[in-house]
């Protein structure tokens, strides 16, 4: 949680609770429904939340703004970032209904009014949104195919709508087939941990 501080001085009380409550959520489920790798566990806030939440380094959302986090899993990016932007609205998907299952429950026992989940299929939803964010799901390419046409046209943020990905390691090759116009933030930029010297969060406006 302190990790968390470091970055995000400025949490409210009730964040700050949400926050820490995440831990404890996390350890209980992952007994019942194994949704985070149990090496990564214990580095929940690392790996997990503050990784998150290296979209709110790119972008603060406006209240009212639409998110879809697709492939979402256990439910990251989308919860820490549904914390830190109580005044917008996230929409969490994955076509694994297990996974899902933890996003409702980790998402009822914080309190978050702004959280809707399901089991789906980003093609199949007829919903359009400000952004749509992912970590690590898919290539690119096949990504943009996929949501390019759930992103609606009237932008109220500092950046236009569009695509907000979570990536690592070397991109160039994806990046190169991908042949998008895009953004590159890597998170070194901002979190000092060595976690993150290949993380990188990769913008591209449709």
């Amino acid at each position: 949680m302190e990790l968390i501080l470091k970055y995000f001085p400025d949490l409210t009380s009730q964040q700050q609770a949400q926050f820490r409550q995440l831990q404890p959520l996390y350890n209980e489920w992952n007994e019942k429904i194994n949704v985070i790798s149990r090496k990564d566990i214990d580095q929940l806030y690392e790996r997990h939340v503050l990784h998150s939440l290296g979209i709110a380094k790119v972008v603060s959302f406006k209240p009212d703004s639409s998110i879809l986090d697709v492939g979402t899993g256990g439910g990251f990016p989308g919860i820490p970032l549904a914390i830190m932007f109580p005044e917008c609205q996230f929409h969490l998907v994955d076509s694994i209904g297990k996974k899902i299952k933890v996003v409702q429950e980790v998402s009822s026992a914080l309190g978050l009014t702004n959280v809707q989940a399901e089991q789906n299929r980003a093609e199949k939803l007829q919903e359009t949104y400000d952004f749509v964010v992912s970590r690590a799901v898919t290539q690119l390419k096949e990504f943009h195919s996929w949501v390019r046409y759930k992103i609606n046209k009237h932008y109220n943020n500092s950046l236009k709508n569009g695509i907000i990905a979570l990536k690592g390691g070397d991109l160039k090759q994806e990046l190169q087939e991908a042949n998008l116009k895009h953004r590159i933030y890597p998170l070194s930029n901002y979190f000092e941990e060595e976690f993150f010297e290949t993380k990188k969060v990769i913008y591209v406006a449709v």
